[in-house]
């Protein structure tokens, strides 16, 4: 790390710079979906298989998962990594690590999404995932971190 920069300043200029986020799963296998505000800064309306962000400064990827999956969601949860790659997306490259994490039963109560980054939120199998990602617009970058996920649960 050469400095500190925050995420817009990293995208608008083309650094590398790092996000965690992280796919969550109930008791039965169902992954948890949500569409973007319209107003959102980046994808506005577009559909979402996980939830993240940017890494701080000497936070590990792990810890910023957490945060982000708190943060967006309400839910202080133990994430697993999955995988780790260079994303080449469409707001730039950057150091993706894509986290898992299993949303019991007694936790689906607790789920308190933020307002300012989740528009909608659904539980979907994954034949009905599957039929989402055909028929509604999902951020292309998350497409591929789903993807690349996929073999690791």
């Amino acid at each position: 790390m050469l400095e500190v920069v925050s995420r817009r300043d990293a995208v608008r200029n083309g650094w590398l710079h790092r996000i965690a986020t992280t796919i969550c799963r109930d008791d039965d296998g169902r992954v948890l979906v949500h569409r973007r505000p319209d107003d959102a800064g980046r994808f506005p309306g577009h559909y979402e298989t996980s939830f993240g962000g940017a890494v701080r400064a000497g936070e590990t990827y792990t810890a910023a998962a957490r945060r982000e999956l708190a943060e967006e969601t309400g839910l202080d949860l133990p994430v697993r990594h999955l995988v780790t790659f260079l994303c080449h997306g469409r707001t730039g490259s950057y150091h993706l690590a894509v986290y898992g994490a299993r949303v019991p039963g007694t936790d689906l109560g607790r789920l308190r999404p933020d307002p300012e980054a989740v528009a909608w939120h659904g539980w979907l199998t994954e034949p009905e995932l599957r039929e989402a990602r055909e028929r509604w617009l999902f951020v292309p970058d998350g497409r591929v971190a789903y993807d690349r996920a996929a073999g690791h649960w």
